[in-house]
């Protein structure tokens, strides 16, 4: 029984320094940094802010990371495991049937048929002399960084998503009330140069004209309103429930233009999920090159086994059915037909490929963000000339609508330039959006941070 004490005490001297280790380093994710909300209430709508909260409890995509970063904890978790002693219980009961005499040499045994009851307790563990083991669970807890990139990537992607998404259904929703009072106009234009053909002021050619004008202005608007059907389907997959009905969202005029730098300094790639990603994986090929390397080396396994060794149930606990032995176990592998040799040389090129792959992150990173800014500085250049056009129009319409009053112009006159107006005001809206959705792309490049924080001075 002193072998069993020994034993047992063993075990734990070799596991408690490595749970102490497993207490303190608590795998956690700050989803919090990942929705970065106080960005988001830049833009002082509510109902994006909702929805924000709405897609970050039920989204399936951000389910589906969630779980994937939980299973590579888990996995961590397992590689903990295996540098651990493994004790395990495995008893059994047989049979034994002899058909001949056993001779040990003058001894005779004749056949027999006997039971054996053998009920051991076995434990083993192997000694990590070169920090094989200790690399591997490394290694491992480097991929579950890598995943958790995954998961800040996938909240980056769907908040952005969502956002872009919402802001296309404002303007989609204004077009359509813009496009209506222009089909509206159009149907009244088309009734004026009917009777004007029928008083003989025009010809057939002017009436064709404007019907064949208010048919694309139709057009325009079964467009628009499928085009708000498909936004809202998106958005509420985003959302991630099926019973949303209605896809709550503010006023046109309600949209806040959001300041955004003239130039960014490089380090706003730091940020980048795709990029620390990838420098969770350099670190991890390189401690799997060590692993690599370390196999060539010899392991020990250290084994004991307590138990009982019992022919008779009535005795199957007695002091001379105790069974026990210990050792230490070398292995040396002397070949392997060169497999270890290719496995060192597989993860030597897999570190030169994650290098590349590295340095093509950095590049991609750089272009997106420079892509970005240069998108949203023509957005903002486009939406300046949109308004400055849009004002030169109203004051045309003003200027009409004196003519108007003092009996210089006709009725059809009026439309038309109110026509001309509303058509004008349709770039407008379409600028101003895709200025607001400039910024969120610019916040997408850099990674989910404030941009803002990386501006550089020109």
């Amino acid at each position: 029984m002193k072998i069993l004490k020994i034993l047992i005490t063993l075990s734990l001297i070799i596991a408690a320094p490595l749970c102490t280790v497993a207490k303190t380093t608590p795998v956690k994710a700050d989803k919090i940094e990942y929705m970065n909300l106080s960005w988001w209430e830049k833009f002082g709508d509510k109902n994006l802010d909702k929805n924000l909260e709405f897609a970050y409890e039920n989204n399936k995509d951000l389910k589906i990371a969630a779980a994937s970063t939980k299973q590579a904890q888990q996995v961590v978790k397992m590689a903990f495991a295996d540098r651990l002693p493994q004790l395990s219980f495995d008893p059994s009961f047989g049979r034994e049937f002899t058909s001949s005499d056993v001779r040990f040499g003058d001894i005779l045994i004749p056949d027999y048929k006997q039971s054996r009851f053998l009920m051991p307790l076995t434990m083993t563990y192997e000694a990590d002399i070169w920090g094989e083991n200790y690399l591997k669970t490394k290694s491992v807890k480097q991929k579950l960084e890598m995943i958790k990139q995954d998961e800040r990537a996938s909240y980056i992607m769907i908040t952005t998503a969502l956002a872009s998404n919402y802001f296309n259904l404002i303007k989609a929703d204004k077009l359509i009330e813009n496009q209506s009072a222009l089909v509206s106009l159009q149907e009244e234009i088309v009734k004026l140069y009917a009777k004007k053909y029928d008083g003989g002021l025009c010809s057939i050619n002017d009436v064709l004209a404007e019907k064949q004008l208010l048919t694309i202005f139709n057009e325009d608007l079964n467009n628009l309103r499928e085009k708000q059907d498909v936004l809202e389907n998106q958005l509420k997959v985003i959302l991630g429930d099926r019973n949303v009905v209605n896809v709550e969202r503010s006023s046109y005029n309600d949209i806040k233009m959001i300041e955004f730098p003239l130039d960014i300094k490089s380090e706003a790639i730091q940020n980048r999920p795709d990029l620390i990603k990838s420098e969770y994986y350099i670190k991890k090929i390189g401690i799997d090159v060590k692993v690599a390397r370390r196999n060539f080396l010899p392991k020990f396994i250290l084994f004991g086994q307590v138990g009982f060794n019992s022919y008779q149930t009535s005795n199957m606990f007695g002091s001379h059915t105790f069974l026990s032995n210990i050792g230490v176990m070398p292995s040396l592998d002397l070949f392997t037909g060169g497999r270890k040799m290719a496995m060192l040389r597989f993860k030597k090129y897999e570190y030169e490929k994650s290098l590349q792959m590295y340095e093509k992150t950095i590049l991609t990173s750089l272009q997106e963000v420079n892509d970005a800014l240069v998108s949203a500085k023509t957005a903002r250049a486009n939406l300046m000339s949109s308004k400055e056009r849009y004002e030169l129009q109203k004051e045309q319409f003003r200027l009409a609508d004196r003519k108007l009053q003092i009996g210089s112009a006709s009725n059809l006159e009026i439309l038309k330039a109110k026509e001309a107006l509303l058509i004008s005001e349709k770039s407008n809206i379409s600028n101003t959006v895709d200025a607001v959705i400039s910024a969120i792309n610019i916040y997408k490049s850099v990674g989910g941070v404030d941009y803002m924080q990386f501006e550089e001075a020109i």
